[in-house]
């Protein structure tokens, strides 16, 4: 379940932040897709953080599931093309926002094409990373 949080910025704008139910900390159904897709990509493991799930390559992560939502670590040169499509935005976990990592939201990840385009931004950062 996720609630939202009126959160202020040092310009004294507020916008609205996700908080995630603590019970939920992570969609099943598409940790499992993302579990099928990754099935062929070597020297991939799971760890639980950021409240949810992440997917590892060589040990650097390249996606993740919070809530019903993905990150996607797409490094930093392919942030702003990432905020660019459709239901991504900017990954604000703490409340300040993490350059080179988007959420997308389950509108964007629905189909299965999509989730691979993803999933394939995430593993070709995190492949480009030098193992660890």
């Amino acid at each position: 379940m996720v609630t939202w949080d009126r959160v202020g910025s040092a310009r004294g704008s507020e916008s609205l932040a996700p908080r995630y139910d603590a019970t939920m900390a992570f969609d099943e159904g598409l940790a499992e897709r993302v579990r099928t897709m990754l099935d062929e990509v070597d020297g991939v493991s799971e760890r639980k953080m950021f409240g949810g799930l992440c997917f590892m390559c060589d040990g650097n992560m390249c996606v993740g599931i919070v809530g019903d939502e993905l990150m996607v670590r797409v490094g930093p040169d392919g942030y702003e093309a990432a905020l660019a499509r459709p239901h991504a935005r900017e990954m604000d976990f703490t409340g300040r926002s993490m350059r080179g990592m988007v959420y997308v939201d389950e509108f964007g990840i629905s189909e299965d094409d999509d989730l691979g385009g993803w999933i394939d931004r995430g593993v070709e950062f995190a492949k480009s990373l030098p193992p660890k």
